[in-house]
């Protein structure tokens, strides 16, 4: 009888997590080719990363995009069931130090319609990010929300306050040019511990516009290391539709230590940081057709 409770238990999670669209941030530390040329750690890469309909997946340090194609490569191997793709952002940092934000998403169930780079080239105040934040504009016909665009940044720990109220003028100029409030900031904004100061955050307006609604709460730890415990990576949505959209309460750290059996030791070859992830609601007739 225990046994037949158990079975029903798994049947009912994975069609709970079949009948929403996930989506991630995941800041991979140092994602290059030797990081993807250890198994074990791409072994655990896919199966974090094919758990999502789209993943934001940051510091990705390998100029020739080696790593990328190798993860693409392993994903698709990983889950036939369905074709990934990725877009990936220029290389970003001021100094000799570069890395890139990279969406790997589902593309039999995602498409991306436009893209927009933030950062060197553009006039003031947006040329101050260390790295620019990098905007992607998707179409899914499954999602309550089926046109919503997603804004990845990776932050200064030493500017996070002042990247974080930037921010939202970045997401101002993203409703302006693409006429659409539909809007998700996403990834390691630093933004906790001594990277903000507790007076500064009365002065972070992507903080304390009503529009915005962060999802990661200041006390959750997004951190692997048993040393630290800080919300350094954030989801924040604006727009009452793609809200609404947003399930309930789902919105959260992935621990993959725990999920995956491994030790601090082992989970820090992966990453330092844990992904944040949140579901979308599908559709009234993607619900039909599950």
């Amino acid at each position: 009888m225990a046994q037949a409770v158990a079975v029903l238990l798994v049947l009912l999670v994975a069609q709970l997590a079949a009948s929403t669209f996930k989506i991630c941030a995941f800041n991979i530390r140092s994602f290059g080719k030797a990081k993807a040329a250890n198994r074990k750690v791409m072994g655990a890469l896919v199966q974090i990363l094919s758990r999502c309909d789209i993943s934001a997946v940051q510091e990705v340090r390998d100029s020739k995009g080696t790593a990328i194609r190798m993860l693409l490569r392993e994903l698709n191997r990983y889950d036939p069931s369905h074709r990934y793709g990725c877009l990936e952002s220029k290389r970003l940092g001021r100094g000799s130090y570069k890395e890139q934000n990279v969406f790997v998403y589902r593309r039999d169930l995602v498409s991306v319609t436009d893209w927009c780079q933030f950062g060197e080239e553009d006039s003031s105040p947006f040329e101050a990010f260390a790295r620019g934040p990098f905007a992607a504009r998707f179409r899914s016909p499954i999602t309550a929300t089926s046109d919503f665009v997603l804004l990845l940044h990776h932050a200064s720990p030493r500017e996070a306050a002042r990247e974080l109220d930037l921010l939202f003028g970045v997401c101002m100029e993203l409703v302006h040019r693409w006429k659409t409030q539909n809007l998700m900031v996403l990834g390691d904004l630093n933004a906790a511990g001594a990277y903000i100061p507790a007076n500064a955050w009365a002065g972070i307006r992507l903080r304390n516009h009503r529009a915005f609604h962060w999802l990661i709460g200041d006390k959750e730890d997004t951190t692997v290391s048993h040393r630290t415990c800080c919300a350094y990576d954030r989801i924040i949505v604006h727009g009452e539709e793609l809200f609404g959209a947003v399930v309930a309460r789902s919105a959260k750290p992935f621990n993959f230590t725990h999920a995956l059996g491994l030790s601090e030791e082992e989970a820090l070859e992966i990453s330092d940081h844990y992904p944040v992830e949140v579901n979308l609601r599908l559709a009234p007739k993607a619900q039909r057709e599950l």
